[in-house]
Order: structure tokens, then C-alpha cells, then sequence
């Protein structure tokens, strides 16, 4: 059972704990959608000024390859987003973690909530597969760092493991 609580201690002792509680939650659980449900929710639970925590999951059912809404916490957000457009798109198609410290300036930036100011985007792999993104949004400017990104790349690599 979760409470919800304070974390305590270094930012790096902090998302140490985040990493843990994530393989708790997903522990022994096959259902992807339910591990993503509780990630955002533990995700949205433990970062500070964040307006938009969630995944984009890759959908190959058509032709082209897109991004299609997954497990969220936040305003309601664009559905769709082919690859290689816009934070996600971009992040996706590079397989790389894309952190943005202002939206305004990241050429093709789509907007799904007008008061997100900076993003961080980390796609999800299982091996060489594009599974989707973990993309959280911030109100505030240069609101991610390293140390979120390596975090978070963490955090990732702990869901991918378990689908």
C-alpha cells in the first residue's frame, strides 16, 4: 500500500527511492497499461512543479508510425504524434532523451497545454524496440537537468524491464 509523503534527503537519494517504489509497484504485474498508470501516478506524486506527467506509446496498426496517447497525470493532451514531430516525436525517433529548457524555442514544438515552459522527453526501449516516451511537462523554464534525465533513463529502463 502507498501513502503519499515527503521524500527526504539528497535530489539523488530521492529519486533513488522513486526507483525503488517503481519496482515495487510493477513488481509481478504483466499488464503494461496498469505498470504505466501507477508510474504517472508515482511520477506526478514525486516531481515538484510539473503540469504534465505521461507516456506516448508507439502505434504500428497503420501505415505510418506514431505516438498515441498512453497512461497520464495532467490536462487532457493530443492523441497523436507522428514520429519525429515535436518533443515526443523528436525523442522517439532519435531513441534519445530530449530535454528542453524552453518549449517556445524547440522548433515544432506542439502544444498541448499552454502553460508548459520546459520538457523532458525519455523514449522507452525493450532492446532494440521503440515501446514509446515518458514525457513530463513544467510550467517553469529550465525546469529538468542531468540529474532528472539520468533519473528518469532509470526510471525507464525499470518499466521496459517488466513489459
Amino acid at each position: 500500500m502507498f501513502a503519499q509523503g515527503s521524500y527526504e534527503g539528497t535530489r539523488e537519494e530521492q529519486y533513488a527511492l522513486l526507483i525503488q517504489q517503481v519496482e515495487a509497484l510493477i513488481h509481478d504485474e504483466p499488464n503494461r497499461i496498469a505498470n504505466l498508470a501507477n508510474a504517472a501516478a508515482l511520477l506526478g506524486q514525486f516531481l515538484s512543479e510539473v503540469n504534465w506527467v505521461g507516456f506516448y506509446l508507439i502505434d504500428q496498426s497503420n501505415e505510418k508510425k506514431e505516438l498515441v496517447l498512453g497512461p497520464f497525470q495532467g490536462l487532457p493532451a493530443c492523441v497523436r504524434i507522428p514520429l519525429g514531430k515535436g518533443v515526443c516525436g523528436t525523442a522517439a525517433e532519435r531513441r534519445e532523451t530530449v530535454l528542453v529548457p524552453d518549449v517556445q524555442a524547440f522548433p515544432g514544438h506542439i502544444a498541448c497545454d499552454a502553460a508548459s515552459q520546459s520538457e523532458i522527453v525519455v523514449p522507452i526501449l525493450l532492446g532494440d524496440e521503440l515501446i514509446g516516451v515518458l514525457d513530463i511537462d513544467s510550467p517553469k523554464l529550465s525546469r529538468f537537468d542531468e540529474t532528472d534525465q539520468r533519473y528518469l533513463e532509470q526510471f525507464v529502463q525499470k518499466l521496459a524491464a517488466a513489459m
